[in-house]
């Protein structure tokens, strides 16, 4: 298909980058508002409605997919003052409802409707902090996708809002203080009017809010205006005894832990160890001691204990193990019903361990095979408190959309509390694990989903998934687009590529910064298994991937162009000299490395994906997908990468770029945005790749 592809607005801008000029032609697209970048953008989302228009079937996949999406979920229960507070959807609502329940099997009442805050279900509820006794929620809404946060307070028994209001609040969640006078948050610098969209966020700090004050008398807990690159979290340990301040440098996975004893009036804020030179994470606090989980000499990480010396912690030296490092990745541990409740990786799989305060294995958790423990309203993959023997948590999979169970830590027995509900017929498919050897023989893992008894034939229409950055680990999840396709008999490969946290830090440290490129060559690797296989070739092998994972899709097409019959990008970043300009951009340095010093710059440059666009090739059919208020990678990087390619591609194959209005980086976005998105990714698929 010859496509005309519309006219970007083109200048000569350049910059000398060590001594290198580097061209940057489409820089006037870093500008959302100027009304050449507004003119464009609307020309590219016609030409791509009219590419995907031309799918016979394309309305029947739009309501196959709100078919699937069309079912009653719901989250882990969080149980607080004896109230138990639930995320839930009847189905096809915008946003998930809050709901609050006086007993565990009690269906509860409405607590807070984001959905009744806007008319187009752009608002939603994208932090939620709840008081030990129950009493009051700290919610925050963002609208429009974005990471902007705007904290309240909702009286539980009246369902009324707190005259508080705060403004101005980014990556950050609402911790109430012991006595429930007020909470802790994250703030940064308030943006200039007009750039909340693209200037640099900066001045990272905790502050504390006290109820009914003003925000203006908010009081700084912790700040670091000599370091811009540090990021500060405030925690409570059970039962409030000490306040935790953990600091990353940027996305950095090392930590600066700060402990202040609350009991103590003249206490301060005290460094647990030297910082940043491992992930030290304070578990809980332990009488006059904190349980730690940490990869000092574990990168697959343990529990320590650090008992108190003078008015500071013993040194890491003096730490005592409580739960050893295993052949399993430790991700996290907590301090439920009196026990050491951890979670584990096994091979990119959950395992869940209890374990006794001396550290002795209590029991294992049985779990159904090869899933994930999914994330819940306090961001912890079990939801749990010190003094309850009841843990919650959600199992989810390839296959299963999410079902919630209930473990009772004195008897060990686990009941399901919610099924997995989505219409989708998971008999009919299989989800195996394979191990693919690297171009260095490292063995990557990738999970294999498709139906059951399908054998080798060379013409599987794959869609092969990654990540592979930030420690982020890549587990089994459900989700209404890999659902729909392998509904439409395609096959679903995950790859577990190097840079993820799936094996600690040696696996990450493999694929980050100089050793970036491991990544893209074990996706690369990946996809010539799935053709050495006998599963498939590389015309039937659809790649994805959002955000870092999305640079994976970029760099993958730009690197390897014949491996692969179709690309989707989501939210990707592309520029790679220019990425740490724009609002959260520079806090990826610490994954990416820094285009400003001269080593660094040469790997960047080297895989930059706008800049390893080379005029003449022929590259797969590619679709670029970013949201119009996206404020943590600005949807410049979509921008600039697909005028690159439509005015290098030298073939008829189609280079498409789909911009979603009044959306983000994809958190919070409505029910029916996500249908239509994932309609027009199986529209775009089968333009590419066939029936």
């Amino acid at each position: 298909m010859v496509l005309a592809y519309p006219d970007p607005p083109v200048s000569a801008a350049s910059d000398v980058l060590h001594g290198e000029t580097v061209a940057d032609p489409y820089r006037i697209l870093e500008d959302p508002d100027d009304e050449r970048t507004v003119r464009w953008v609307t020309a590219q989302n016609a030409l791509t409605e009219a590419v995907l228009s031309g799918v016979g079937d394309r309305p029947a996949m739009l309501a196959r997919v709100a078919e699937l999406w069309d079912y009653p979920r719901a989250g882990a229960p969080l149980e607080r003052g004896g109230r138990f507070f639930q995320m839930r959807n009847t189905g096809l609502q915008d946003q998930p409802v809050l709901y609050v329940a006086d007993d565990l099997g009690d269906p509860g009442r409405e607590l807070i409707d984001p959905n009744r805050l806007s008319g187009d279900g752009t608002v939603a509820l994208t932090g939620l902090g709840v008081s030990d006794d129950g009493r009051r929620v700290a919610y925050a809404t963002s609208d429009a996708g974005s990471d902007w946060r705007t904290w309240r307070v909702r009286d539980t028994e009246t369902g009324i809002d707190e005259p508080d209001r705060i403004e101005w609040s980014k990556f950050s969640g609402a911790v109430w203080a012991a006595d429930g006078r007020g909470f802790y948050y994250g703030a940064v610098a308030r943006p200039a009017d007009g750039a909340e969209f693209t200037e640099a966020t900066s001045s990272p700090r905790v502050m504390l809010h006290l109820i009914g004050t003003a925000q203006s008398e908010d009081q700084v807990i912790f700040e670091a205006p000599d370091h811009p690159d540090w990021f500060p979290d405030a925690e409570l340990t059970p039962g409030g005894r000490y306040l935790v301040i953990t600091v990353v440098r940027g996305t950095g996975t090392d930590t600066l832990v700060l402990v202040r004893d609350l009991h103590d009036p003249a206490g301060e804020l005290q460094p647990l160890a030297e910082g940043f030179r491992a992930r030290d994470v304070v578990v809980a606090g332990d009488g006059d001691g904190l349980v730690i989980l940490t990869d000092r000499d574990a990168p697959r990480s343990r529990l320590m204990r650090a008992g108190a010396q003078g008015a500071g912690w013993a040194p890491p030296g003096a730490w005592t193990e409580v739960v050893a490092q295993s052949a399993d990745t430790l991700t996290e541990a907590h301090l439920y019903g009196g026990r050491l409740v951890c979670h584990y990786l096994h091979d990119a799989h959950s395992l869940v361990r209890v374990h006794g305060l001396d550290g002795g294995l209590e029991r294992e958790v049985d779990l159904p095979g090869l899933v994930s423990l999914a994330a819940g309203l306090s961001g912890s993959v079990m939801e749990g408190r010190a003094g309850s023997d009841l843990v919650t948590f959600q199992v989810v999979s390839y296959l299963q959309s999410g079902a919630v169970w209930a473990l009772d830590l004195a008897s060990g027995r686990t009941r399901r509390i919610h099924p997995s509900g989505a219409p989708f017929d998971a008999e009919r498919y299989v989800t195996e694990q394979v191990f693919v050897p690297a171009d260095d023989g490292t063995p990557i893992p990738v999970f294999l989903t498709r139906p059951a008894g399908s054998e080798p034939d060379g013409e599987a229409r794959v869609l092969l998934y990654g990540y592979g950055g930030f420690a982020v680990p890549v587990t089994p999840a459900f989700s209404v687009t890999f659902a729909a396709w392998l509904d439409q008999g395609g096959m679903l490969a995950v790859a577990n590529l190097r840079g993820g946290g799936e094996y600690g830090r040696p696996w990450h440290e493999a694929g980050r910064l100089s050793r970036k490129q491991n990544v893209f060559d074990d996706f690369a690797a990946c996809a010539r298994w799935l053709e050495s296989s006998g599963w498939s070739r590389p015309g039937r092998i659809g790649i994805s991937g959002g955000s870092n994972g999305g640079l994976l899709v970029g760099a993958s097409i730009t690197q390897n162009p014949d491996l692969f019959g179709a690309a989707i990008a989501e939210v990707g970043v592309f520029d790679m000299l220019r990425f740490h300009l724009f609002t959260i951009g520079w806090a990826w340095k610490s994954d990416y490395g820094d285009p400003d010093d001269p080593e660094q710059f040469g790997w960047l440059r080297a895989y930059s994906p706008l800049h390893a666009v080379q005029p003449g090739r022929c590259y797969p059919p590619t679709m670029l997908m970013t949201g119009d208020h996206d404020d943590r990678v600005v949807p410049a990087h979509s921008y600039k990468f697909a005028a690159a390619l439509q005015a290098a591609q030298s073939c008829d194959r189609p280079i498409l770029l789909r911009v979603a209005t009044s959306a983000g980086h994809g958190m919070g976005k409505p029910t029916t945005k996500l249908i239509e998105e994932t309609a027009d990714k199986l529209a775009f698929l089968r333009v590419a790749l066939g029936s």
